[in-house]
This record gives structure tokens, C-alpha cells and sequence, in this order.
């Protein structure tokens, strides 16, 4: 059998790539982030269990770089709704409402990346979050920014800060007053954007994140012989 074209190779890690974010959001939002493992992620995604450490290096890797994908095609598809608009202000809107949406929506996962990023290691740099990034930070420009290197951690701390605030145990923030606040801060009219929880958002919390996720069919996954990684490592334990 003659061996497969670069190019497949690559279109074939794309995928496996992809599989495996999916499964992870799907998984952590399920079972929340200790009662999974490496092992379930990668069954979930049809998977050989020692690929999973040729993409990524742990497990709160694999996870961060899977809700950072989820936002960034959230705020994307929030951003590029129709009807599609450059205003600043209604996309500065759309941009808080889909994060504190993600809070409103998603509550279990979102607990668990906020969780995640006072660990060590704290953000992740991979692909998903440098895209996430770029569209807050061509919002915040969009918006009218003179200063986007200063302005934007300041966007990004407070729209961090209002999730964490919406999702503490025991004593969490109402999201309307949260937007408020931010809404407030960044002069935006209270009918712009689409507030969490409205029955404009209807489907936002479908658990079918296929839309988020490049991947092919999932009733027929790829077997491990099928996978371009013959020199992956050994598998990583289920922790």
C-alpha cells in the first residue's frame, strides 16, 4: 500500500485534533472536570488513548485549548450574526452578551476553565486562545479604542471578572446585573446585543457543539492505524 500524501497525513491530524476538543467540552460539561479522564476524552472521540499526548501535553491543556475553541466560535458567531453590522457599539454588545452567555449557558464548564486558569500554569497559548484574542481585540478597536494593547487586557479582565462573579458557589452575581455594569462601562444602550437567558438566545445551550468543531462523521471514527502519529508516544495514565 503506498504511503498516504502529506497532505492527508495533515488533514487527518486536523481531525483527530478536532475530535478531541469536542469530546473534551462535551465531557467536562457533562461530568465536570476530576470525573474526567484522558481515557474517557479519547474513547469519546474514537481515539487510540496514547494519541491524546501527541496533541497535548496534560489533560488541563487539552481542556483550556477546547473552551477557548468553544468561545472564540461563540463570540465569532455572535459578532458575524445577521443582520451582520461594523457599529462598535452593537458589536462591543454582541461580544459581552455571547461570554456572559457561555456563563449563562454553560455553567459547569465555564466553572471549571475559570478553576483552571488560577492553576499554575494559567492560560494556555495554542491556536484557539490566540484566536480569541485577536476577535476581543478587533472588537475593542472596532469600538473605537485609541490604545488596543492597553485597552484590551482591561476588556478581557473584566469580561473574566464577570464570569467568575456569575459562577461562584453560593454567592453568585445575577447576570443582568452584570451586564449592566459592563454596559455602563462601555456606554452601550441596553437594547443592543442579545442578553444571556433571552428567547433571542433560543438553542444557545444545545448540546450538539458539532457546529464549533471541524470534524468528520463521528459514527465512523478513525481507527489508530488510520492516525498519522506512528511515533506517538506511549498512552499518558487516565488522570
Amino acid at each position: 500500500m503506498s504511503p498516504r500524501s502529506a497532505s492527508v497525513n495533515e488533514e487527518l491530524r486536523r481531525r483527530s485534533r478536532e475530535r478531541l476538543l469536542q469530546a473534551a467540552v462535551e465531557l467536562v460539561s457533562e461530568r465536570g472536570y476530576e470525573a474526567t479522564t484522558l481515557g474517557d476524552i479519547a474513547d469519546r472521540a474514537g481515539s487510540a488513548r496514547g494519541l491524546v499526548s501527541y496533541y497535548f501535553p496534560g489533560k488541563r491543556q487539552l481542556v483550556q485549548s477546547a473552551v477557548h475553541r468553544l468561545m472564540h466560535r461563540t463570540l465569532e458567531e455572535a459578532l458575524e450574526r445577521e443582520p451582520r453590522t461594523d457599529d462598535g457599539q452593537e458589536r462591543m454588545a454582541r461580544a459581552i452578551d455571547a461570554i456572559l452567555g457561555l456563563a449563562h449557558d454553560r455553567p459547569v464548564l465555564m466553572r471549571q476553565h475559570m478553576a483552571g486558569l488560577l492553576q499554575g500554569e494559567g492560560f494556555v497559548q495554542c491556536p484557539e486562545q490566540r484566536r480569541l484574542s485577536e476577535l476581543l481585540g478587533q472588537t475593542i478597536a472596532g469600538y473605537g479604542s485609541g490604545n488596543v494593547p492597553s485597552d484590551y487586557p482591561m476588556l478581557r479582565a473584566l469580561l473574566m471578572g464577570a464570569v467568575y462573579s456569575a459562577l461562584v458557589p453560593g454567592v453568585p452575581m445575577p447576570i443582568p446585573v452584570l451586564r449592566t455594569e459592563l454596559f455602563e462601562r462601555y456606554g452601550l444602550d441596553w437594547e443592543l446585543g442579545i442578553p444571556p437567558g433571552s428567547g433571542e438566545r433560543a438553542g444557545a445551550a444545545d448540546t450538539d457543539l458539532s457546529r464549533f468543531f471541524a470534524t468528520d462523521d463521528r459514527s465512523t471514527p478513525p481507527s489508530a492505524a488510520e492516525d498519522p502519529a506512528d511515533d506517538r508516544p506511549t498512552e499518558p495514565s487516565d488522570a
